[in-house]
């Protein structure tokens, strides 16, 4: 029987294939989408995508969260939790069918209540995976669940491909994603072993109703966070600037999801497994921390090295104006997989109320900062949106210390030293190659040196997180 060592280290491997598949993917065909469609297509999709992921939350109701809390969940546990689904979903796809028109009233753009209400199908077929999705995650198969979404994406991003070379605009996108939701669906179905019966009681789902209420609210909370720079930049600057910022986000956010991705595949089940392990806990969590830091900071400072020529390279000239805005957002986007693994303790150790009181604080106060500043520019905004997301890093941290003893210089030790040789990794590389003219000449040069140089620091510094690393992979390939 395998350890929980080993399952946590499998885990990560195909949460981190997982993740390299679909941003690899999603870069081949974010290039052939940011080459063939404008920034109004991009700004439109950006404008209602808020709608969408907070109905999405809300059919989800916080309760696949609060399965994987459960010690043992049973089937009718899972059960229950599907039926409501499927009812939420449904009721909420109606009301936003509705409320369509007065969404493009919002943003002066009356193209908006077609494609919205095509758009927010996704939430009636996502309602159908939630529980085998939870499923999937309490179990640990991080495999099947790896496997489902590197098909997924790669069926959607090429039928949003066809679709933009056949020219058919914002319509592509849309399309897009619910054939990605579709496919993901009946993939998950595929994998799971359990399956719903008639016999209907939300009894479990009343049971679950206090703590996954408030994994529901902050994840909304969430949500709309993160897409306030969308919803301000449509109101106030139009879909075209939307688009331009809304680029510059996507790139930035294939990056860190690509590490924040393999850690969420295991990072919850396995600390609440040793929930009954205070030590354990601490010791797995710090070794979570340190691995996180060695992979973002050098993969998120090197894309905001990089950002110019690869944005020219791959989506050609007319998207310079988002170069800087990726540089900016490169910065905050390095620390966003920590932050994401701290509340992921507090969620462990049943603290979803902390969970949600640090968020609702956190996107109240983004959101006063952001309207505030609005008149000072797009530059200005999103320097404000990076500012605060890393302060509030320190604020997830001290929950996480009333809660471990997870100090201070813990925090520093896991993640500076890793900072600091990614900043250094491209301050050298920088010097070494910025007299180059030739675009890809610069763009190869800067990729391979700053690999070698952050290996070798790593060597010299003796980082225990890279030995693990080769020796897992090592014994992977001789497996």
């Amino acid at each position: 029987m395998e350890s929980l060592k080993e399952k946590t280290a499998k885990g990560l491997f195909w949460g981190g294939m997982n993740n390299v598949v679909l941003q690899l993917v999603g870069v081949v065909f974010g290039i052939i989408l940011g080459r063939t469609l404008n920034q109004a297509d991009f700004g439109m999709m950006a404008m209602i995508s808020v709608f969408s992921l907070v109905a999405t939350t809300l059919q989800d109701s916080g309760f696949k969260t609060g399965l994987a809390n459960l010690k043992s969940p049973k089937p009718e546990d899972y059960n229950s939790v599907f039926w409501f689904n499927i009812l939420m979903g449904t009721g909420l796809y109606l009301l936003l069918f509705i409320c369509a028109p007065l969404i493009a009233r919002f943003y002066g753009v009356p193209e908006l209540t077609a494609l919205s209400r095509y758009a927010f199908l996704s939430i009636i077929i996502a309602s159908l995976g939630t529980a085998q999705s939870a499923w999937l995650f309490k179990n640990l198969r991080a495999r099947q669940m790896a496997k489902a979404s590197m098909a997924a994406v790669l069926v959607s991003s090429t039928v949003g491909a066809s679709m933009a070379i056949a020219r058919m605009a914002y319509w592509s996108l849309a399309t897009q994603g619910l054939v990605y939701v579709a496919v993901n669906t009946l993939l998950l179905w595929h994998y799971s072993e359990w399956r719903p019966t008639m016999k209907i009681d939300f009894g479990p789902v009343k049971r679950l109703f206090p703590f996954s209420m408030k994994i529901l609210a902050t994840n909304i909370t969430t949500n709309v966070n993160n897409n306030v720079v969308n919803i301000l930049l449509g109101r106030y600057f139009g879909k075209h600037a939307t688009g331009v910022y809304n680029q510059a986000y996507q790139w930035d956010f294939k990056a860190y999801s690509l590490v924040q991705g393999m850690v969420n595949q295991v990072a919850q089940p396995v600390l609440v497994s040793l929930d009954d392990e205070p030590e354990r806990q601490l010791k797995a969590f710090r070794k979570m921390m340190r691995f996180t830091a060695f992979i973002a900071f050098p993969l998120l400072f090197g894309l905001a090295l990089v950002a110019r020529e690869f944005i020219v390279i791959a989506i050609t000239e007319k998207w310079l104006p988002s170069v800087e805005l990726l540089q900016l957002l490169c910065i905050s986007g390095a620390v966003m997989p920590l932050a994401t693994l701290m509340s992921n303790l507090i969620i462990s150790r049943g603290e979803s109320g902390t969970y949600f009181r640090s968020t609702l604080a956190f996107c109240l106060t983004q959101i006063t900062v952001l309207i505030a500043i609005h008149g000072m520019g797009i530059r200005a905004i999103v320097t404000a949106y990076v500012a605060i997301n890393i302060v509030w890093l320190l604020v997830w941290h001290w929950f996480v210390r009333r809660l471990t003893g997870y100090r201070f210089v813990h925090l520093l030790l896991d993640t500076l030293p890793f900072a600091f040789a990614a900043a250094l990794t491209m301050a050298l590389t920088w010097l070494l190659t910025h007299q180059i003219d030739n675009l890809w000449a610069l763009l190869l040069s800067r990729i391979v040196i700053a690999a070698a140089i952050y290996f070798i620091i790593m060597k010299a510094a003796h980082a225990k997180i890279l030995d693990e690393c080769i020796a897992f992979l090592l014994k992977k390939k001789h497996t």
